[in-house]
């Protein structure tokens, strides 16, 4: 759906009155188009003393072949290695290294701070220094968000420097263009990193994904597919006709149930035969009301799809093994999970249980030398945001640091990113794709 709005505030005869009542004027972002690099500008890196992710940093960018930036002109990304502060007397290292640096950043740009988990820091003046981070980057993100820039916290746990290879691709590149303000994880490797055609990184991996019939769903099979994958489509028996011509297009195939029927978590074990490498569990949907005016059966229907099913598909594909090693849980949450919502008890109940699924598998899929992860979508363009009220609508858009919607492709990226055999590092994560929502991110 087009963006009326920010038609209006960016034509040359509106542009200045628009500045003149400090209105938001969204930029278009830069999003990714196969056959581009990572990033087309000089990134410009620094650190703090004792900070010790220098080489693998410099070792991601010399595999893209990013040009560094010098001490002039424009750059196109901010990378700073923050891992050696560990009081907070040595936070003015950020504002050493950005106070110059920023007005130097391109238009969509990325700024990239690097730390480490606080509570792997083993002290309690380093711990409180490496929490302070998330506050200067969240805010660092609202600042240059408008001019369709982003920012972002990785924090790499002690001996895992190696692992940011995947995560700074990502992150760098127009692929994140709807991501800001992100705290992201990266730990030691489930499993040994294969090598990798970065152009089409699934390659040779089958990847099932729920409600893949149209809107998001359909984005994150056509993205999946981009990539290399073999794509099963699962969607319900009225969608079976938009499923197939999804399916088709993409050279996959279609599974038609409905996933809260007894029979099928073991319906979906049947078909795929002798594994599977990635689950995406984006099936969902809204059932809205006050909880005062909240029927049971209308509560149990909506979180028996969006969040029982999930777990019984997960332990029956667990218990019969068919998750391949390095493989791939995806959950698609919401910031309604999150930030709650009125009218959507339920809903935010089964995406705030999909986070906590999240966080408790973790540990096991580590042990199976797999991941699982989770997307939480903020607003994006879709047929059910087309749908709301042109007032909503507007609000909706406008609340977060890029002033706009984003588009259903901005969550499928994030999950192929999480899909990526090379994200071995990456369990347990949320992240939201949410332009940095001004209120929850």
């Amino acid at each position: 759906m087009s963006d009326t709005y920010t038609q209006i505030v960016n034509a040359p005869v509106v542009s200045g009155l628009a500045n003149s009542l400090g209105l938001p004027r969204p930029v278009e972002l830069d999003r990714y188009q196969p056959g581009r690099p990572v990033i087309d500008g000089p990134v410009l890196t620094g650190s703090a003393p004792e900070s010790s992710l220098r080489p693998a940093i410099s070792a991601t960018l010399d595999s893209i072949g990013a040009e560094r930036a010098g001490t002039e002109g424009p750059a196109k990304a901010l990378i700073f290695d923050a891992t050696g502060i560990s009081d907070s007397t040595e936070l003015v290292e950020l504002q050493r290294f950005f106070y110059p640096a920023v007005p130097r950043l391109a238009p969509s740009g990325r700024a990239i701070v690097l730390g480490s988990p606080p509570a792997a820091t083993g002290g309690v003046r380093a711990h409180t220094a490496q929490r302070a981070l998330e506050g200067f980057v969240r805010s660092l993100g609202k600042e240059i968000g408008g001019r369709g820039s982003t920012a972002q916290l990785v924090q790499v746990e002690p001996g895992a420097g190696d692992e940011i290879g995947s995560t700074l691709r990502f992150l760098l590149s127009p692929r994140s263009a709807f991501v800001s303000g992100q705290v992201i994880r990266v730990g030691k490797p489930v499993a040994p990193k294969p090598e990798l055609d970065w152009e089409r990184p699934l390659a040779g991996r089958t990847a099932l994904v729920t409600g893949a019939s149209r809107g998001i769903g359909e984005a994150i099979a056509t993205v999946l597919a981009r990539d290399g994958a073999t794509v099963i489509g699962l969607d319900i028996p009225p969608a079976a006709a938009e499923l197939d011509q999804v399916t088709s297009r993409l050279g996959g195939r279609s599974l038609t149930l409905d996933i809260t029927t007894p029979d099928a978590p073991d319906a979906i074990a049947r078909e795929l035969g002798e594994g599977v490498d990635l689950i995406v569990h984006n099936a969902g949907v809204t059932l809205d009301r006050t909880i005062a005016k909240m029927p049971e059966e209308r509560w149990s229907k909506l979180m028996e799809i969006n969040l029982s099913s999930e777990e019984r598909i997960n332990d029956a594909i667990l218990s019969a093994d068919l998750l391949n090693a390095n493989g791939r849980i995806v959950c698609v949450s919401s910031m309604s999970g999150i930030a709650g919502n009125s009218g959507q008890t339920n809903y935010a109940a089964s995406k705030a249980g999909v986070i906590g699924m999240v966080e408790s598998m973790a540990p096991e899929l580590a042990r199976r030398q797999a991941t699982i992860n989770a997307v939480a979508p903020g607003f994006i363009e879709t047929q059910m945001t087309a749908a709301m009220p042109f007032g909503t609508r507007e609000v909706g858009r406008r609340l977060n640091s890029l002033s706009q919607g984003g588009k259903p492709v901005d969550v499928a990226e994030t999950i192929a990113w999480f899909a990526s055999p090379a994200s071995t590092g990456v369990n347990g994560n949320v992240v939201r794709v949410c332009g940095q929502n001004l209120l929850g991110a």
